[in-house]
């Protein structure tokens, strides 16, 4: 019963969330609201992507908010004060927020220490790096080209959604049909066995921290080109849902067991949560309560789980023991 509800539960939950919202404000079933909520996850959810190869692997990255705070300012500083084209800030940014995610993982490795210390500590300086950058303020004045990325259509569908189903199928791609996958998935069900396999425990993580800093900068793009305007707390708390996503995918917090397929089942659950309680006029402070839960209960579900599969493991043994 466990497995199935970790399986096919956030389907549920999400067919739920739409009904529920559906009978109770009128403005959540149409058309501009429905791609509305998508242009919204598409952010949370090209992050989620990267930060599941973190999380599969073992690790956490806390410093994706600030990692967005630092790619919005330094992308907007770039267009507006030093008159950079929209094409170069963009290789610029992705080739920034690819090294900071990158350093994440050199200071992982050399340190000895969980990248939860290791991120938070980054997650306090970005942030105060993009307040010093931006002197506190917004920055705004780019050129019109540039807010295609964030506001444009292809057809119907805005063009931050067809940059998450790219994302969405490059990610599931690597993990599921790559070697390096695999490597992840094996590092993050237990890394000794990993190591003494022959694989490279510590470029793997260098790799997936790059990865998670590479897609951050994706979304830091698209928030931008969204948001028409360079904000320093953009990124403030933004971890907060990408990681209640991941998690509410099935992505375990313990690693080595996670599907992308999830993950952007979870990002759906968020956006149409936090989408429907707005619009029921629910108060941020209630907001933040509810997602709060929502983890809690998300967690909670993995850690039965895993201690679901311990159980039946120790029994096996004990049998081929007494066998």
């Amino acid at each position: 019963m466990l497995i199935f509800l970790k399986k096919y539960g956030i389907y549920f939950v999400l067919a739920l969330l739409v009904v529920f919202f559906s009978l109770t404000t009128e403005a959540f079933l149409t058309t501009s609201n429905l791609m509305n909520v998508l242009r919204q996850v598409s952010m949370i959810g090209i992050v989620a992507v990267g930060i599941s190869f973190v999380l599969i692997a073992g690790g956490i990255d806390l410093s994706v908010g600030s990692q967005i705070s630092v790619v919005n300012i330094l992308g907007a500083w770039m267009m507006v004060k030093a008159g950079l084209h929209p094409v170069l800030t963009i290789v610029l940014i992705l080739i920034t927020s690819t090294l900071v995610g990158l350093l994440n993982g050199i200071l992982t490795v050399r340190m000895k220490i969980h990248p939860l210390m290791i991120t938070l500590a980054t997650m306090t300086i970005l942030a105060g790096a993009s307040k010093m950058v931006s002197g506190g303020l917004s920055i705004f004045g780019f050129p019109k080209s540039f807010s295609v990325i964030g506001q444009g259509y292809l057809g119907i569908i805005p063009v931050p959604v067809i940059i998450l189903i790219v994302v969405t199928l490059l990610g599931s791609w690597i993990l599921n049909k790559t070697y390096f996958g695999r490597y992840v998935y094996a590092l993050g069900g237990n890394e000794e066995a990993a190591r003494l396999s022959g694989i490279n425990t510590n470029k793997i993580k260098l790799a997936i921290f790059s990865i998670c800093g590479f897609f951050t900068g994706v979304a830091g793009v698209v928030m931008l080109s969204r948001m028409n305007s360079g904000q320093p707390n953009i990124g403030a708390g933004f971890e907060f849902d990408v990681l209640t996503a991941a998690v509410l995918g099935g992505v375990s917090i313990m690693g080595g067991v996670g599907r992308i397929s999830g993950v952007l089942t979870g990002v759906l659950i968020i956006g149409v949560l936090s989408n429907g309680l707005i619009l029921l006029n629910v108060g941020d402070y209630y907001q933040s309560i509810i997602k709060g839960i929502v983890l809690l209960v998300a967690i909670g579900l993995d850690g039965l789980e895993r201690t679901s599969k311990k159980k039946k493991a120790s029994k096996t043994i004990e049998a081929a023991g007494t066998a």
